[in-house]
Parts: C-alpha cells; structure tokens; sequence
C-alpha cells in the first residue's frame, strides 16, 4: 500500500531490511529515540520551563508519552484501515501502530527551547521591526524564504531535523522511512502559500522549509498524497497525520492538567469534574475512599485516555475514506462524543496553567535569552560572509562556539547561513541557552 511505503528518503530502492528482524518502521522507532535531538527534548518545556520539580513533565517524557498513545490509536485504526472500502492491499495494524507511534516520538524533536515561546521569540527577531527583520530587507530573499523565519515553525524546523541536520553528510539525514515522514508532516505546505492552500488543518501552519522542499516533494509523491489547487507547495495529510494530532492533543488537555494540579495551580475537585464526563460508578466508588489525591488523579487520567483513544478511532474509522482523498480536513477532536467536555481541559489549562506567572516570567526570559543569542549569531556569521579573514575578534570568537566551519559559512548564501543559526538555536535545551547567553554576555563565566 503506497501510503504505508516503507522505502527510506535518500537510500534509494535498495533499502530493504536485509536480516534484520525488526519491520522498517520499528527501525525508525529504534533510530529517534536513540538521536541526540531527541534526547535532548529532556531539558526543554513542555508546560513549566526550567521546572525544579522531577515530576512536571518534559518534552521527552511528553514525547514519550504521546509515542505511548499513539501506538494504541495507530494500532486500533490500522484494523479499520484494513477493512476500508479504499484499501488495495493488506494491512497489518502493527505496522500502522508503529509508524503511528514513531511519528509521534518525533513530533516536538524541531522546537526550539522555551517551548512555543522559544517559536514566538524567533519569528519577533525576524520581524519587520527587529533586528532580523531589518537583515532580511538587505538580503533582498524570495518571499517565500523569508517566510520561513517569520513564522518560523518548529514542525518545519522538526522535518530538517530528522530529514537532514541529524545525518547532515547522508542524503536524507536519519533516512526515515517515507511513511513514517508523511505520518509525521502534520502541515504539508511550504510557508507561503496562496490563501485556498492555507484552508482546512493541513495549511494551518507549515511543516517544511525551502532547504527541504524538493525532500518534502519526494515524500509527498512516493506515498501518494493529494495535492491541493494552486501555486504552492501543498497537500493534503497523510491519513495517519490525523492520528498523531489526536495522541498529542491528548496527552496535552490531560497531561498538561495533571502537571497544573501537583503544582498546586488546578484542584482536585477541579479535575476530577474535567473527568467526570468519561468517569463511571465504579470510578465514582473508588474515589469515595481514603487515598493518595495523585495515584488517583494518575487513575483518572489513564481511564480518560483508554476512553477518548475510543472516541478518536471511531471518528477516524467514519472519515478514513475522506481522508484518503482530501475532502475530510478538520481536527478529529471536534468530532469526538465529548468534544466540548474535551476541549475544556485546554480551556481551564489556559486559565489557570499556561498563563500563570511561574510560567509566563520564564517564558518572558526566553524571549530575551533567543533573541540575544540570534543578534550574536547570525552578527557573527554575516560578519565572517562578508569580511572574510577580516572579520571581528568577536565574530570568529562566536564561530568558533559552533560545530560550523567557517569556511562553509563564509561561502553560505544568507539563507542558509539563517537557516544554520536557527539549527543551532532550535537544538539547545533550555538551561544551555541560558547559560550561553549569560557566557557571552559576560553575565557568567564557566
């Protein structure tokens, strides 16, 4: 079946498993979590940055957790694809639930560090008003290439990352399997599109940068996604995309919650009536005894999520042809039986979790911790481009920091020599891109 293609972006039509046991896709499982770019999701935000407690959770442990469910929903849809009406050859829902999952692993591996602010804080440093802005006047680019800083986004950054940056001297990086990369492009467009290709949840956002684009266009042929009407670079999603959008959604309106009430931010009382809607009389009888308000805010969440996984893959299993071929394009939650009790987790999460000071103070230090890094960098590699050996002490000081060669960024387009300084910002873990910023600020030494 095209869209479960197992063949690897860049190794050509010979990447079959040979004696190895495991599937293709198990493999790309296997090569994710063993990268450095994602191990270092361990020290970037997910909801708290910087948090001091061992319980709140990471992007690592969300990542691993969204992985987790995932696979349960891959699993269970895969059976259902199996059945479809549109299905040309057999399916093995283990397949789907491993691609599912892995894509999943992967779907955070491109933010940068404070999470959604760290995105915001880049795309303000590129603005018409700051100072990127002003460098990206001056070097006269396609509006396209500008784009993709303004609204720089971390799923576009995520797709260089695991299709070039990780294995920079390999034709395509990690060389994943194009299933696993089109289950994984939650926004299959280029960033500047015309308005008819930013409809539906696919154009919301983008998911590749003009550096990827011809590997994009490899991946959406090879799997067979369906193009949309006009200019730009734009698809449809790969069905099971769908799915990775359902296991983090949630994961966030649950988790996110859950890490709010052990920091004292959300009561028990009020998530245990966010619960109420998929609870029973024998969650009710439970909870009625003496215990541990965290085991069983931890017995709530995992009875919620075993439900809403069956809400989600009966949704999928009524647009699953649709999908196929690009006329359902709409979040799966809206159509879930508790849409609006689901959505109120996100609500109460902004009213009382992603908008409290802890939260907001740190993000606020991200913002300046980002873009001083970005005036240092992207200073020094434009310096070094334009003067060559003559470059400021400073500059080839700053360079040297990097694991890039000068010689390369001297010879870079100023495209490229942004792109390179936002792979090196977006892969920081929050506490490096503080500690850098306070070193070449001489605000702290080593």
């Amino acid at each position: 079946m095209k869209l479960l293609s197992a063949q690897r972006l860049g190794a050509g039509k010979q990447s079959g498993k040979g004696k190895d046991i495991r599937s293709a896709f198990v493999r790309d499982y296997d090569r994710l979590i063993f990268s450095s770019a994602f191990r270092r999701l361990q020290d970037k935000t997910q909801v708290f940055p910087l948090a001091k407690s061992d319980y709140v959770r990471t992007r690592l442990t969300h990542s691993l957790e969204v992985a987790s469910v995932g696979r349960s929903l891959g699993t269970l849809a895969g059976a259902v694809i199996d059945k479809s009406a549109r299905r040309v050859a057999k399916v093995n829902p283990q397949d789907v639930g491993v691609i599912v999952s892995a894509a999943c692993l992967a779907h955070d591996i491109g933010n940068p560090p404070f999470g959604h602010a760290g995105e915001s804080a880049i795309q303000e440093w590129f603005g018409n008003d700051g100072e990127g802005g002003k460098r990206l006047a001056s070097w006269k680019m396609s509006p396209t290439k500008n784009t993709d800083f303004l609204k720089f986004e971390g799923n576009a950054q995520g797709f260089r990352t695991v299709a070039r940056t990780q294995i920079p001297e390999q034709k395509g990086g990690m060389q994943l399997t194009y299933a696993t990369l089109a289950t994984f492009t939650k926004y299959p467009r280029e960033s500047s599109v015309p308005e008819g290709q930013r409809s539906g949840i696919s154009g919301k956002k983008f998911g590749f940068m003009q550096s990827e684009k011809e590997l994009f266009e490899e991946v959406a042929e090879e799997v067979g996604l369906v193009a949309k009407t006009g200019k730009g670079a734009a698809w449809h999603r790969h069905p099971l995309a769908f799915l990775v959008e359902a296991a983090d959604d949630i994961c966030y309106h649950i988790m996110d919650i859950e890490d709010g009430f052990r920091a004292g931010m959300v009561t028990f009382e009020e998530l245990k009536e966010l619960h109420k809607p998929w609870s029973d009389g024998g969650i009710e009888k439970r909870l009625a005894q003496p215990g541990d308000q965290y085991r069983q805010a931890e017995y709530l969440r995992a009875r919620t999520i075993g439900k809403l996984i069956d809400e989600f893959v009966a949704v999928f299993a009524k647009k699953v042809d649709d999908m196929m071929t690009g006329s359902f394009d709409g979040e799966l939650a809206a159509h879930i039986t508790h849409a609006a009790e689901f959505k109120k987790f996100k609500q109460v999460g902004r009213a009382k979790v992603y908008n409290s000071r802890p939260v907001v103070e740190v993000e606020a230090c991200g913002f300046e911790v980002i873009g001083g890094l970005l005036s240092a960098f992207v200073g020094a590699m434009d310096d070094l481009a334009l003067n060559k050996t003559s470059a400021s002490v400073r500059s080839k000081t700053l360079v040297r920091l990097t694991s890039f060669d000068p010689d390369v960024l001297a010879a870079a387009s100023h495209y490229e020599r942004a792109v390179y300084a936002t792979d090196y910002i977006s892969g920081m873990t929050d506490s490096y891109a503080v500690t850098l910023y306070q070193r070449i600020r001489g605000i702290a030494l080593p």
